[in-house]
């Protein structure tokens, strides 16, 4: 199996695909593009084997079969290993880790826009418009049900780490590195999630990347 990914410090979805390649447990290799960079433009436009049908990190390759897009490499993996890997259970918590997962997946464009992931940055003074701040509140709602309903098994949203943890990871970078204010059950899970041995080994290879992309440090 062959993972592409972009920019360690700024791509998200490239972080979810990551994270669910670790939680399947399946051997990988891992290549990584600069997703601003002239070598994967150009490879793009010339279709060579990099490029799926829309152009985007992360990518999955698995034989014959290329999988794009976050979710769908998660579920494909959750196809090949058991979806019990990824998923709860009991069918309560399943079913809102699942709503939770596709939520993130779709929504919080106003947070995505202002704050987007910069893992090597640290930014005070951040200051967010009414729609972001309502797509955080929403976040904390989620977080905080999912933790008081079915979180008493371990410290992450559905007590083991899984798939809500893979998306809502990038999350957690955005809330640290823009210094955003959350209440204390949200803060002992973000450092769950940034403690965790796979999200340290992801920061650190993104504080060594020598790849900037200018417009995401100018909105920092």
């Amino acid at each position: 199996m062959k993972l592409i990914i972009g920019n360690k410090n700024y791509s998200s979805w490239s972080l979810r695909g990551w994270l669910a390649m670790k939680q399947s447990g399946l051997h990988f290799e891992e290549l990584t593009v600069h997703i601003d960079g002239d070598d994967w433009q150009a490879m793009k436009r010339e279709g060579d084997e990099f490029q799926p049908s829309a152009g985007k990190v992360p990518v999955l390759w698995d034989g014959d079969v290329v999988v794009w897009d976050s979710l769908a490499i998660l579920e494909y993996l959750g196809d090949k290993v058991g979806r019990d890997r990824f998923w709860p259970k009991d069918d309560a918590a399943r079913g809102m880790a699942r709503a939770c997962v596709a939520e993130m997946h779709s929504s919080y464009l106003a947070l995505r826009r202002e704050c987007p992931m910069n893992i090597r940055r640290h930014v005070e003074g951040h200051m967010i418009s009414d729609e972001a701040r309502h797509d955080i509140v929403r976040i904390l709602q989620l977080w905080a049900e999912a933790r008081a309903r079915f979180g008493s098994g371990g410290p992450f949203l559905f007590g083991t780490f899984g798939a809500a943890d893979v998306f809502y990871a990038p999350v957690v970078s955005r809330f640290i590195t823009y210094g955003l204010q959350v209440p204390g059950f949200a803060q002992a899970y973000m450092q769950a999630v940034w403690e965790h041995a796979w999200m340290q080994q992801w920061v650190e290879e993104a504080e060594d990347e020598e790849w900037v992309i200018q417009k995401f440090e100018d909105t920092a």
